[in-house]
């Protein structure tokens, strides 16, 4: 029976080109979906505009005399259109964070790899339920969500602490990329869910065994080392 951790299946890490690629890829989907629910927002704001009551609006002359009494029924309309408008520009980017979280996590669940990682011969491994979720929040986190929460914030008036989860959104991003670079070659993301992307197809039965730490040093040791599990293998 085939060791459950035999490398006979990996071909090593995989090189920062094969990564930047297939994120590119998987982060050109999230794009088309975000530019999908902003042409549906558009259209939900042009109908917001029409629902409104009709509003005979006044000559240059008479907006000089009009009181504020009668400016009124303007102000209200105006602010009851930007609430409006303000609640369908969060919805669109809550969708946008919630389906780039869906994206992730059922594709890594049920194939451990997403389009991109597919494409390049790349694959996640683990892939249970549990640490796919974990990966797939951290991706969605530093990649859309906390941008999309930073738009959101400057939409609702909140320009301080919009700045300030746009600098964070940045920081993350950029962490979560560049710890991609280290010797282990896993980002904030595989760390946190004890993952790592490797190269080759992985064994089918490899999620069985336990965490990803040997299952790892098996992809990415010198020479096709062979590393000894932590556990009992179950006997062939």
């Amino acid at each position: 029976m085939t060791h459950p951790y035999s490398t006979s299946h990996l071909t090593g890490r995989p090189s920062t080109v094969r990564r930047v690629l297939a994120w590119s890829i998987d982060f050109a989907l999230v794009l088309i979906g975000a530019y999908l629910l902003g042409v549906l927002a558009a259209q939900r704001i042009a109908e917001a505009f029409t629902d409104l009551p009709d509003l005979t609006m006044p000559g240059g002359w008479d907006l000089l005399t009009l009181d504020d009494k009668a400016l009124d029924p303007l102000q209200q309309y105006g602010r009851e259109l930007w609430d409006r408008t303000a609640v369908i520009v969060i919805q669109s980017f809550a969708l946008l964070a919630a389906g780039t979280f869906l994206y992730h996590w059922v594709l890594l669940t049920f194939g451990g790899r997403t389009l991109g990682k597919r494409l390049l011969g790349l694959r996640v491994t683990p892939h249970r339920a549990g640490p796919a979720a974990l990966r797939a929040a951290v991706t969605t986190l530093t990649d859309v969500a906390c941008f999309s929460l930073a738009c959101c914030l400057l939409t609702a008036g909140a320009f301080l602490a919009s700045f300030a989860v746009w600098l964070l959104a940045v920081a993350a991003f950029w962490f979560n990329a560049l710890s991609a670079l280290s010797p282990s070659g896993r980002s904030l993301a595989d760390r946190l869910a004890g993952t790592c992307v490797i190269r080759g197809q992985a064994p089918p039965d490899a999620s069985l065994y336990g965490d990803s730490t040997a299952y790892a040093a098996g992809a990415f040791g010198a020479a096709g080392a062979r590393t000894t599990p932590p556990h009992r293998v179950p006997a062939g």
